[in-house]
């Protein structure tokens, strides 16, 4: 079985100037996949409930609203947890 090496996030050294970079964007890469997530989600959530049930357009303007507030949240909730972490 092969031994686990202890891995520091800061250090890097062992790794290419592009996959810094990539590692340093990843957390704000994820706080924009969550927004756009979220709105994407309620968007097409309500589009095919509403061409399911025949309710057009309420279920697509609810869900449209529930997704794009809970994407924000998640948005607003991981800038903030990145800043925190930067302190």
């Amino acid at each position: 079985m092969a031994e686990k090496v202890p891995r520091d996030d800061r250090e890097g050294s062992e790794l290419s100037e592009t996959a810094r970079q990539m590692r340093a964007a990843e957390p704000y890469l994820s706080a924009v996949w969550k927004l756009t997530g979220g709105a994407v989600v309620g968007v097409l959530g309500g589009y095919f409930l509403d061409g399911w049930l025949g309710t057009s357009p309420w279920l697509l303007l609810g869900l449209s609203l529930v997704g794009i507030s809970a994407g924000v949240y998640g948005f607003l909730h991981e800038m903030a947890r990145l800043g925190k972490r930067k302190r």
